[in-house]
């Protein structure tokens, strides 16, 4: 009998394994035993594409504006070209203005829809040919050109030159006074931390419910006493938080590097704003410190139950924790990156994870912030990992009634 008799928890084992060795394998099966699941395979591709498919509908919705319209300009009007086409620029009218041989050939082209428009005479004679009525886009175009050719006729009239007198009428502009900060909203930025809040939360909330829900299955069955006999219940803990993160994280990365290859490739974000490649590796490194914090306590946590039925009620408090960042991170966050509540949040370890991610994508956290508040997180997980490690150690050798968390912390 005491030949087999499980070993005392917490107690070294009989093998001959090292510390990372046990570490090393638990996470191995870890890792096989999640990529071989159909459910986390499908999970991986359906957020892919979901962030495929995203970006282009955000294509589509920021690059559906106005087309060009195409204007004919006939060689009695083609000085007036270059007027056309500037004052378009100047009233956000996209204009593509083309030479046509003549009135009749112009004619034809509007008719047969290849022209918007077309101009033929000149100065204060000009005449514009539509097929039906002039668009609301043209009208206000044709209307500041017709304007500013009679003004170059009266000007010359009056012994002035036209030239001198335009030139100084583009120039006349007032002094504007700013007394506040400039408050432009970029939709690119509101996407980017949008789009890395949940998708931090998702994948940190999922991977740490796993891990719960690993522990309570091989408690259930009793196959972490056979474990137990071969390795530490620390080394069993470790093991399941590093092979389920190193999938976490390779499943993240795929998603992270789709999204910004889309962007990207789509043109979807001004390279000169918003660095997609430090937010990018940003985020993994938030992931991997918001992981490692939860995760850690959801193991300790599920250790405490034998049902699956009863993971739920005892992870509530560390669910609770990840939901109040990532609810001020998807709602207010985007729309004031510097709110102080966002601010000092975002460098409190255990919410910094979801907050300062999503204040990096926003380009409103320096970097001098961000390795503040990575400081503060790193010199609390040696702490997440002795209460953690206490509480599983005591707990998950214990089956039967749901363990109360102060014997779980009792250490003999």
């Amino acid at each position: 009998m005491s030949a087999n008799r499980t070993p005392a928890v917490g107690q070294p084992t009989t093998g001959t394994l090292t510390s990372w060795g046990s570490i090393r394998l638990v996470a191995g099966r870890e890792i096989m035993t999640r990529l071989r699941s159909r459910s986390f395979v499908w999970l991986t591709v359906v957020l892919v594409a979901v962030v495929v498919a995203g970006g282009f509908v955000l294509n589509l919705a920021t690059g559906s504006g106005p087309s060009a319209e195409r204007v004919g300009v006939t060689p009695a009007a083609e000085e007036l070209s270059d007027s056309i086409s500037a004052t378009g620029d100047a009233l956000g009218a996209p204009l593509e203005v083309v030479p046509v041989a003549d009135d009749a050939a112009g004619e034809e082209q509007v008719r047969d829809g290849d022209l918007d428009a077309l101009v033929t005479g000149s100065g204060t004679d000009l005449t514009v040919v539509v097929d039906t009525e002039l668009s609301a886009t043209l009208t206000p175009v044709f209307a500041t050109v017709a304007q500013q050719a009679a003004l170059s006729d009266a000007v010359t009239e009056l012994g002035g030159d036209p030239g001198q007198v335009a030139g100084e009428i583009a120039g006349a502009e007032p002094t504007v006074r700013t007394i506040g900060e400039p408050t432009e909203f970029d939709p690119t930025r509101y996407v980017t931390g949008l789009v890395t809040g949940v998708l931090l939360f998702m994948s940190i909330m999922i991977s740490g419910q796993l891990i719960a829900q690993g522990v309570v299955e091989e408690k259930t069955s009793r196959v972490v006493e056979l474990l137990l006999a071969t390795v530490r219940p620390w080394h069993l803990m470790a093991g399941k938080v590093l092979g389920i993160g190193l999938v976490g994280l390779g499943q993240v990365a795929l998603v992270v590097v789709a999204g910004v290859g889309t962007a990207l490739g789509l043109g979807l974000v001004d390279t000169s704003t918003i660095d997609l490649g430090a937010a990018a590796a940003w985020a993994l490194v938030w992931f991997v410190v918001g992981f490692v914090s939860y995760a850690l306590l959801m193991a300790g946590l599920g250790a405490l139950v034998s049902r699956q039925e009863d993971v739920g009620a005892v992870t509530t408090p560390v669910t609770f924790l990840m939901v109040v960042p990532y609810v001020i991170g998807i709602s207010v966050a985007p729309w004031a990156p510097d709110n102080p509540l966002v601010v000092w949040l975002s460098y409190i370890p255990m919410f910094s994870p979801l907050l300062m991610p999503v204040r990096i994508a926003l380009g409103s956290a320096e970097t001098w912030e961000a390795l503040l508040a990575l400081g503060l997180s790193l010199v609390v997980i040696p702490l997440l990992v002795w209460l953690a490690a206490t509480i599983y150690s005591n707990a998950v050798l214990r089956t039967g009634a749901r363990v109360k968390l102060k014997d779980a912390l009792r250490t003999s």
